[in-house]
């Protein structure tokens, strides 16, 4: 399975965890704290780690199309909820 990663610098990673999770836990099974979360999509799982000032993630999934398809769908959660300018790039 392919697998994709980013770390961002940003204020409050915790904050964006929590966010994220919330939103997420009405439709997918998510479990999170102040310090991580996982996020299981149908076709792959997104896993966070906040530090003081960085956000670390990391996306598996079942194909690179699909791995594509997810690095989308979480850049544009973290852009929208951010409240900053978010410089992610990811890498597999």
């Amino acid at each position: 399975m392919p697998i994709s990663r980013t770390e961002i610098a940003t204020i409050d990673g915790s904050k964006l965890i929590n966010r994220l999770c919330k939103h997420w836990a009405h439709k997918l099974e998510v479990e999170h704290d102040a310090e991580q979360g996982r996020v299981a999509f149908a076709e792959g799982t997104c896993l966070m780690h906040a530090t003081d000032e960085r956000l670390t993630i990391a996306i598996e999934a079942l194909d690179e199309p699909t791995l594509d398809h997810l690095e989308g769908v979480v850049s544009s959660h973290l852009d929208r909820m951010a409240g900053e300018s978010l410089d992610i790039v990811w890498e597999n």
